[in-house]
Order: C-alpha cells, then structure tokens, then sequence
C-alpha cells in the first residue's frame, strides 16, 4: 500500500470497491477538506467545548450553541455535498456512507451529526405517516444552508446498554401526538431540528417491551422550544458535535411506526449509526496510518529512515492487512443492511445474519482506530503527543467511537444473542464458504459450537476471545472476497 493511497480516502475507497458510487463526487468532497475543511477542522478542536446561549437579550429561551460562522460552512458542507439526500436520491445507503469515511478521515467528530440526520430520516420515511413525511421529511432533503438536522437521544443518566431499565423518560397520549416528559444524558447534536427520542409509555412495564420511538421536533406547534438543555458536556474529542443534556417537559412528540415494535425500530436506528461507526473508525485507522507513514519516510535514524527498518517495515504490512480486512469487514455489514432495511417485524434470517456482522464490525473497526492512533503516536515519539501535530487528536476521538452506539462488551453479548437465539453464526459460515480459507473455518466453527455448549457463565464470561477470532475469521474471509471481485473487475 503506498503512501498516495493511504493519504486519500477516496484513493483507498476506490482500490477497495471497484464499484466505488459517486467517485467524482467524493474527490471534489475530498479536494475541499484538503483546500479548507481541514483548518477549519483543527480550528474547531484546539478551540474547546462551544458556549451555550440558553435566552436572547430580552429573556427569551433559545438555547443557542455558540460555534463561529466557520464551522456551520463545514457543517453544511457535508449536508450540501448529500450526506443524507443523496440515500433518497439514489436509493442506497452506499453514497451517504462513502461520504461518511471520507469525513472520517478528516474528522470523525463531524460524521456524527450527519449519521443521526440519516438514522432520523430513514425512519422517518419508512415509518412516518403522510403528515410527518410533509412537515419533517423533506427538510433534511434540502440541499442549501436551510437543511434540517437530526438527532437520535436514547441515554439518560444511568446509562444506554440497558435501555429496558434505564429509560425512564415516559410518553402520555395527546390526541394525534403524544407528550414526552424526561430527561436525555447524553443527548449528541441537540441544537438539531428534530430528534429521535427513546421512551416509555405510560402505565407499560419496566422492560423493552415498554419502550416506544417518537419524533420530536426542536420547537412546538406554537413556536416555542420544545425542549431546553441544561449545559453542554466537556469531553474529551469530537469538538465537532456538541453533546448535551435536554429536558423534556410535556414535548410534542409523534409516535414512531406501531406501538409494539418499539424496541425493534430503536435497534434498527442503532444499526445504521453502529455501521456508521465501523466505516468511520476504519477512516481513522487510515488516517492514523498515513500520518505514521509520512513520518516514518522522512525521519531519519541510526542512518536511515525509520521505514526501512525490518521491524518497522513489517508493522505497516501488518497495519495495511488489518486496514483492508476491517474496512472488507464493515462494508460487508452496509452491504447486508442495505439489503435487509426496508424489512419490518418480524424479520428474516438475512436481519438476523446482518446484526452479527453488525456486532463483529463495531467491535473489529473500533479496536482498530485505538491501536492504530496508538501505534501512530508510538511512531512520531514525543512528536506525537503534541497537540500541534494532531495525532493526539485521532486518539482521543478513537477512543470516544469506541464507545459511541455501545462499547465492546455490548458488541460482544449482543452479537452472543443473536447467535444463541437465531443461530446467525450458522449462516454467517455459510455466507463466507466461498471466500475463506477451508481450514480456517472447520476451526472456528468448532471453536463457537464448543462455546455455546458451555454454561451461561462461562458461556458470557469468556465470549470476548472466541467473539474477537470471529471478527478476524470474517475480516480475512471478506477481504478475500474483495479482491477476487476487484481481479474480477480489472
């Protein structure tokens, strides 16, 4: 892998995927980061946590974040170039995700407004009734600076793993809508237009089953806010997005798709950010290996440079087939999503198989970016703990995308689920027969089937090493795949 290609996402992209969508639309993308975004960007991180205005000068609420002119043209940069119409557009979450890696790769932070825009408007027009789709639809398709923004708010204070017990925002019905009234912990990009918002009706019980999806828009039908945020979280990375705490006092909010399915239109909402975030930390990994190279080639010591040293030579092979494998990895779980989205409960053996890859993406590609911005720093020295440089940046927002959308060990006992209950692990081996080493999976397939066969507490206390050679096995396997189809093509 040569240094041109791991210094531009679109390169990479376009060696990965021999049918790489919108390819003339990603470099003009990539060509503005590299003429503006970037020093807007960088910018925006060493300037800090933004400012909340919560009333105007005569006492109004208005809950203002407070960010300068510059970030909002990044911003909507983005949203112009079709991180969420071009979906609609083209019918395929391909296009929007492709913009997704190459925001990663500058800036990971940002890629997050954009991902909840999508999350917010897919159901929404899969959902939706007639009257949602007029009223907020077709706003987040503008393609000038009035675009609308989304926002998906499931955490509250105790936590988001365990959303059966821990939300506690409740709904009550109000005619045609219902009012919501809670509070949102972590509730990322609240300045949005309208939200997706996890809560428990009224009177239901403490579990997912109780749990519905609403819509929410930012103000209410006679204009006023309709809901207020408290602050605005310090956090370490992602200075691109702001993250607060909202309250819900009675806010206007209409219910999402039938009232019992809740549970499963919130997972499908998680699914499409948790995919989000396997394509955008793999940029990161890429990023963070471009950045080493570059300075590996020219730094020069014990007489020449530091990529020509055998042990360093082979950490970038090494680096490069991880890279390639995990990006193989995610793609395939976009791909499968695609397939299955416009499915509805209850769902096939294809959704079932497609939560795995899910699960095995999120877990691989957000491990990947650590070590990688770990690894990286290691690369550059001293040089590399220096804010100036920016590759201690690329390790504090990896480590925030490790958590985004559920840490590992959610990863693990989730994607533990769906292979104990829907037995998905059987047609993921089946998926990959084509494409993986024969040896290699007789093997793993005897490693799960010995696993499930344990105990319960065994069974979940040492899932996390048979769950991570899962996710290697089906790396490996899915690159392979990839590269028969790029011979294939050429």
């Amino acid at each position: 892998m040569t240094f041109d290609t791991l210094a531009s996402p679109v390169a990479f992209l376009r060696d990965m995927l021999p049918d790489l969508p919108i390819e003339a639309d990603l470099q003009a993308y990539e060509s503005w980061w590299q003429s503006e975004g970037q020093s807007i960007s960088t910018a925006i991180d060493r300037a800090g946590t933004p400012w909340l205005r919560m009333f105007d000068r005569f006492g109004k609420r208005i809950d203002e974040v407070m960010y300068p002119p510059e970030y909002w043209r990044m911003l909507r940069q983005g949203y112009k170039t079709g991180t969420v119409w071009r979906t609609f557009e083209h019918q395929s979450l391909f296009p929007s995700y492709a913009l997704f890696y190459v925001t990663s790769f500058f800036d990971m932070g940002l890629t997050c407004p954009y991902t909840i825009s999508l999350a917010a408007a897919v159901p929404l027009e899969k959902y939706g009734d007639a009257m949602m789709k007029e009223r907020f639809l077709a706003p987040m398709l503008r393609r000038d600076d009035s675009v609308w923004q989304g926002a998906q708010w499931m955490t509250e204070v105790k936590g988001g793993s365990d959303l059966g017990a821990n939300v506690e925002t409740i709904a009550r019905r109000d005619g045609d809508r219902w009012l919501l009234t809670g509070d949102k912990y972590f509730a990322t990009n609240f300045h949005a237009d309208l939200s997706v918002v996890a809560a428990r009706f009224e009177g239901a019980p403490a579990n997912v089953r109780g749990l519905g999806l609403f819509l929410v828009p930012r103000y209410r039908d006679d204009g006023s806010l309709n809901w207020t945020a408290r602050r605005i979280k310090d956090k370490i990375a992602t200075r691109s997005v702001p993250t607060g705490e909202v309250e819900l006092r009675d806010s206007e909010a209409y219910l999402m798709g039938k009232p019992e399915w809740g549970i499963y239109l919130i997972l499908e909402v998680l699914n499409l950010s948790r995919v989000s975030n396997a394509i955008g930390t793999v940029a990161v990994a890429q990023r963070a290996m471009a950045e080493a190279l570059h300075f590996a080639s020219q730094r020069v010591a014990f007489g020449k440079p530091v990529i020509e040293h055998p042990l360093m030579k082979r950490q970038f092979e090494q680096r490069s087939e991880q890279l390639r494998q995990s990006f193989a990895l995610a793609w395939e779980s976009l791909r499968m999503m695609e397939s299955v989205r416009h499915e509805t409960p209850p769902y096939s053996d294809s959704f079932h198989l497609c939560r795995l890859l899910i699960h095995l993406a999120k877990y691989q590609t957000a491990e990947l970016a650590a070590q990688s911005a770990k690894w990286a720093m290691e690369v550059h020295g001293g040089m590399g703990t220096l804010a100036e440089f920016g590759i201690e940046r690329l390790l504090r927002e990896a480590m925030i995308a490790d958590i985004w959308e559920g840490p590992p060990h959610r990863q693990i006992l989730d994607g533990l689920e769906v292979m104990e209950r829907k037995g998905a692990h059987h047609m993921l081996f089946e998926h990959l027969t084509p494409f993986a080493d024969p040896a290699a999976l007789q093997d793993i397939i005897a490693r799960v089937d010995h696993h499930l066969s344990l105990d319960q507490y065994e069974k979940e206390a040492g899932s996390q090493e048979v769950f991570e050679a899962l996710a290697q096995f089906t790396g490996a396997a899915l690159a392979s795949k990839m590269q028969v189809k790029a011979i294939v093509s050429n």
